[in-house]
């Protein structure tokens, strides 16, 4: 039994309008490095039950100019429940534009953008394909700092927050100034080095 759950097209459409607007602006045009790095990510739902934050391994590839950059990333994380008798696969995909604060060896930056967030559950023991997989789309914004070691590396960490969403708390005692606050359903650290050529 296999059931896919796909993002809805709409924001396919515009996450690739606005990703085609940004490489076409002069600033991203004449970027200054292209890179492929590795990176480590800790994600932490947002839930009243204490837990601890889960460790992703994957890499990203950044297109970067003096002011504005854009990032692709991936992660992975796979964990096996021998009691359930299932394994999990998590690999989210994000898209992130960034805005660099400052043009030195110490630079900070915002960031934000869409995300895919794919979950695969398979069987331990048992059938051949009883699988199921589920795709969810979300924002992601954050803000960050990179360090260049060098001409050609660069070392990065940053915090964001995933699956933003506005007003949809049913929290009524919000008020103007936090019902402007996007909530979200997790968050990430994450901590890389890029080597740009």
């Amino acid at each position: 039994m296999r059931t896919v759950c796909a993002a809805p097209a709409r924001y396919l459409i515009v996450s690739v309008i606005v990703s085609a607007a940004m490489l076409t602006c002069p600033s991203i045009g004449s970027a200054q490095g292209f890179g492929v790095g590795a990176r480590m990510a800790w994600v932490t739902a947002d839930s009243d039950a204490d837990l601890d934050s889960v460790r992703f391994v994957g890499g990203q590839i950044r297109l970067l100019s003096r002011r504005w950059g854009v990032e692709v990333s991936m992660d992975r994380h796979t964990e096996s429940f021998e009691l359930l008798n299932q394994k999990v696969t998590e690999a989210p995909i994000q898209a992130s534009v960034l805005l660099r604060m400052g043009g030195g060896k110490l630079s900070p930056f915002l960031l934000g953008g869409p995300g895919w967030y794919r979950q695969k559950v398979e069987l331990l023991e048992g059938p051949d394909d009883p699988e199921v997989e589920n795709t969810e789309f979300g924002w992601h914004a954050g803000g960050g700092l990179e360090l260049l070691a060098g001409r050609h590396l660069g070392i990065h960490g940053d915090y964001r927050f995933t699956f933003l969403g506005f007003g949809e708390d049913d929290d009524e005692d919000e008020g103007v100034i936090g019902g402007l606050i996007p909530g979200h359903r997790g968050s990430m650290w994450t901590l890389g080095a890029t080597v740009y050529f």
